[in-house]
């Protein structure tokens, strides 16, 4: 087995606020590259700080990167973080989207090449914390029998289109999902005993919330700087997000005002919630990591790459509920998030989606081995079981999941969750029996590269 060699490095992709409605840039976008090379095999983990990333503008970056390093386009990973103060990266046929979309590979690509160009012998170590008290299920079912997402939020109409039934948080009688408290660690140290990067894996949707006048990378690029912090050394921080698609930083079963009803525990345009967690989560990752004597790191470990071509199966809909669904798009929109109006316009857009792609979208899904830790790349919002189930059924001795990787999809519920509806599925693309497929093919991916 040959000397393993890594090279890390981060690029700045931060959108230009004059062609956005954003109207000031809070801290910058990274693309953020880290490269690891054992004999003939190198591999690269990328994560970006968007909203999402589709397949096309991801595979054009690797192609981009393939052209520069000689590095298979399959042996790169590049996910997004899930910020929603940044792009979501996706379809855009005009305007600034789309001329960011086509700017964007090259910087993604730059990133790999710096990444490969650093290249130095190195060692690895890997290992996981936990921090339950900042991830909740964020789908409840309530007193009247229904599953619903934030539930405090959401308000009914009458027939007479009065509001009526304001859902508060005594409403809530349990979460109707679990969550992953663990938190991944893999540390990459340079021959001189200084961290070349570190990479780190949670399931947490963001903390920040929706903010469309600043432009951020939420506690993902903030992580990165505490880490840096308390570690007193310059290095490429990565945060990949776990399967999060039903799970957030809200406890609405914990947090109360005098009167009883939820408080939030953010305000739109404040970043302290997204500072305290990040703290939080690098304070984890930060202990785990030294907690490592030197004989715990190897620098002589395996590497290995194995992809699926995956036939992501769309839901099917009927004419006639494609016909509803543009009746619902050209009436006026809601005045309200919460609004159930709201909610049938997401639903109507996806149906509407759903039939001018499907029937079946092939994407990418991928597993990687670094020694004894294996990762796989789901291309979505995952629920958060995916996470569990893969991580329970994988023949590595630790393996971190990582959500919106190589695409996007939008959100990928259990099959269960199906059954229950609300946002996160009425909002969805995919068709029941995602959920089997997914998981077994990753668990097969993962037991190739365990042989």
């Amino acid at each position: 087995m040959t000397q393993l060699t890594a090279g890390a490095a981060r690029v700045v992709i931060t959108a230009t606020t004059g062609n956005w409605d954003w109207k000031e840039v809070h801290d910058d976008l990274f693309a953020r590259a880290l490269a690891l090379r054992s004999g003939d095999t190198t591999i690269v983990l990328v994560n970006v700080d968007l909203g999402s990333i589709s397949k096309e503008v991801a595979d054009r970056a690797k192609q981009l990167a393939q052209e520069l390093t000689q590095i298979p386009a399959e042996n790169i990973l590049i996910a997004a973080t899930h910020t929603h103060f940044a792009p979501f990266v996706g379809r855009a046929t005009e305007g600034p989207a789309k001329a960011y979309q086509e700017w964007l590979p090259a910087r993604i690509a730059d990133a790999i090449w710096l990444a490969q160009s650093r290249l130095r012998p190195a060692r690895v170590a890997h290992g996981s914390g936990a921090v339950p008290g900042e991830v909740f299920n964020r789908r409840y079912w309530m007193k009247d029998g229904k599953v619903w997402f934030n539930p405090p939020d959401v308000r009914y109409r009458d027939a007479d289109g009065n509001y009526i039934n304001v859902w508060q948080s005594s409403d809530i009688v349990r979460p109707a999902g679990p969550i992953d408290p663990e938190v991944g660690v893999l540390v990459v140290m340079g021959d001189d005993w200084k961290p070349i990067a570190v990479v780190a894996n949670y399931a947490l949707h963001y903390v920040g919330g929706p903010h469309y006048e600043k432009i951020s990378a939420d506690y993902f690029g903030y992580f990165e700087r505490a880490l840096q912090r308390m570690a007193g050394a310059e290095f490429v921080g990565i945060m990949f997000n776990g399967t999060c698609g039903d799970v957030n930083n809200e406890d609405y079963m914990g947090t109360r005002e005098a009167d009883g009803t939820y408080r939030k525990d953010y305000e739109l345009g404040s970043f302290y919630q997204v500072e305290r967690v990040s703290n939080v989560v690098a304070a984890e990752v930060f202990r785990v990591w030294q907690g490592w004597r030197r004989s715990q790191y190897r620098s002589e470990v395996p590497l290995g790459v194995a992809n699926d071509w995956f036939r992501f199966q769309f839901r099917r809909v009927t004419s006639e509920e494609v016909t509803q669904a543009r009746e619902m798009l050209a009436k006026p929109e809601a005045d309200s998030f919460g609004d159930v109006q709201w909610l049938e316009r997401v639903h109507a857009g996806a149906v509407v989606d759903c039939a001018e792609r499907g029937p079946e979208r092939i994407t990418q899904i991928q597993a990687f081995r670094i020694g004894d830790l294996g990762i796989v790349t789901l291309p979505g919002e995952i629920f958060v079981e995916y996470g569990l189930q893969i991580k329970k059924a994988s023949p590595f001795a630790q393996t971190l999941v990582c959500e919106l990787a190589n695409d996007s999809l939008g959100y990928v519920p259990t099959d269960r969750a199906m059954t229950e509806g609300s946002y996160e599925v009425l909002n969805s693309r995919a068709a029941p029996g995602t959920e089997g497929a997914m998981v077994s093919t990753a668990t097969t991916l993962l037991r190739q590269l365990a042989r």
